[in-house]
């Protein structure tokens, strides 16, 4: 299964995670935003397609940032992962998932998918110099 993972930031170094809802694959849990690769779909338009889907937003400049592979006991996943540099609206929940602005340090605490720790050591050292996400005003 490939799947887009789009990485939004804020001004503030935080980073944008929403939580599994109940009935999907590892519910509960809390990932970073993104989805499924439709068949023969190229691979930006995926990313813009779920971020839209799910936040509400639309992307108008992301970078590969890192592609990893992830085997659970049921599937196993490429992650296609995303450093989503500017985008136009406002993110807000679309499927009701909940969403939180967390910083690399509160991402430690929480229940993530078992596949995004390396995007959380990827975020470390971004986090150094990376002012955020910017939008048009």
């Amino acid at each position: 299964m490939h799947v887009l993972v789009g990485l939004i930031g804020d001004s503030h170094g935080r980073w944008l995670v929403n939580q599994r809802l109940s009935g999907t694959h590892r519910a509960g849990a809390w990932e970073f935003p993104g989805g499924k690769r439709a068949l023969g779909e190229d691979r930006v338009a995926a990313l813009q397609r779920e971020l839209a889907e799910e936040l509400g937003i639309e992307v108008l400049e992301a970078e590969p940032l890192l592609e990893l592979v992830h085997d659970y006991p049921e599937k196993r996943v490429l992650l296609d992962v995303w450093l989503v540099r500017r985008y136009r609206g406002e993110v807000m929940a679309r499927e009701g998932q909940p969403l939180r602005w967390v910083t690399v340090e509160e991402l430690d605490s929480l229940a993530l998918l078992e596949a995004d720790g390396p995007i959380v050591d990827a975020l470390r050292a971004l986090n150094r110099g990376r002012a955020g996400s910017e939008r048009p005003g």
